[in-house]
């Protein structure tokens, strides 16, 4: 894979109350792009990080509906990935840049 398509894989990571109990077990949470495989997404974690993934899931969310002034829209969806790691692997996804 090329190291382009390595780095548009992965947008950000996911924090939510899930995903921070999730982290607990050893499984991270990622907004992907949406055209990603799981191929790419382990891939893409397993070059950026230097770890090793056991398992991903793919999830994709429908935007909510929302109204403004007598107006509704919709929300964008999202393609989120749920990656476990092996033991001994981590990833702190609240660093800072």
């Amino acid at each position: 894979m090329s190291t382009e398509r390595t780095l548009n894989t992965l947008r950000a990571p996911h924090i939510s109350e899930k995903s921070a109990r999730l982290a607990e077990n050893n499984q991270y949470v990622f907004v992907v792009a949406p055209e990603a495989t799981k191929a790419d997404v382990r891939a893409a974690v397993e070059h950026l990080f230097d770890v090793k993934v056991v398992d991903v899931n793919l999830v994709n969310t429908k935007g909510k509906v929302k109204s403004f002034r007598f107006r509704t829209g919709n929300r964008q969806g999202k393609r989120k990935a749920y990656v476990r790691l092996a033991d001994g692997h981590t990833i702190d996804v609240s660093a800072k840049a």
